[in-house]
């Protein structure tokens, strides 16, 4: 089985993205919506410039973010993702890839309709981030949903021929039993912080379960 896709997600400083552009993470997000890891885009023009993210790729998190807002944070960030983390439609979604060219994907808040809306973005989304719905507050909560749903929205995402990422409240803790459900990629912010910074040897922990889940399924 391939190796779960690894996100590293809410880099808000310059020490920060050090330590994640050192890590084995296939993406690196930056938080452009209100949230206590915002970062100012011309701030991340200036990182990228001066450290070598190797060939990670870089996702920007957007939530409810009209086209003008998100088109200036492009002009000075290389994003290879945009991620809509609010309550997006499929027509913005659509608007959004034909203006931007840009991969897109679109958070899934768990909850009783959330495969439904995961079908309605069919053909429009390019990747799915399944995450905790926590009343008043779009991500980051540290909380884990139902993962005994997770099935369920993975076959989804493989109907459609999407990657699915799984959010909230992962951990080195609960890593282990998140890799069980043979999912896509996984999707990290405080899981992997430590007084509020990106830290490296919890960075190396979950690694290593990511590692020793790769050599059992070989």
């Amino acid at each position: 089985m391939q190796r779960p896709l690894i996100k590293y997600c809410g880099n808000k400083t310059y020490e920060d993205l050090q330590v994640v552009a050192e890590s084995n993470a296939d993406y690196i997000g930056f938080i452009f919506a209100t949230s206590k890891r915002k970062v100012n885009p011309v701030d991340v023009k200036r990182w990228l410039q001066e450290i070598d993210l190797q060939d990670k790729q870089t996702v920007g998190i957007f939530v409810n973010a009209n086209l003008e807002e998100i088109e200036t944070v492009l002009a000075n960030v290389p994003l290879s993702v945009i991620q809509c983390h609010g309550s997006e439609s499929v027509d913005f979604i659509k608007q959004l890839k034909k203006k931007t060219g840009t991969i897109v994907w679109k958070v899934i808040h768990h909850d009783e309709q959330a495969l439904r809306t995961m079908e309605e973005f069919a053909d429009v989304a390019d990747g799915y981030v399944v995450d905790t719905k926590i009343t008043n507050v779009w991500g980051g909560s540290g909380i884990t949903f139902d993962w005994k749903s997770i099935p369920v929205y993975q076959q989804e995402a493989n109907r459609q021929g999407v990657p699915c990422f799984i959010a909230g409240g992962i951990g080195p803790e609960n890593i282990e039993n998140l890799l069980s459900y043979k999912i896509d990629g996984f999707d990290i912010s405080s899981g992997i912080e430590y007084e509020g910074k990106k830290d490296h040897n919890i960075i190396q922990t979950i690694e290593k379960w990511v590692d020793k889940f790769e050599e059992r399924t070989k």
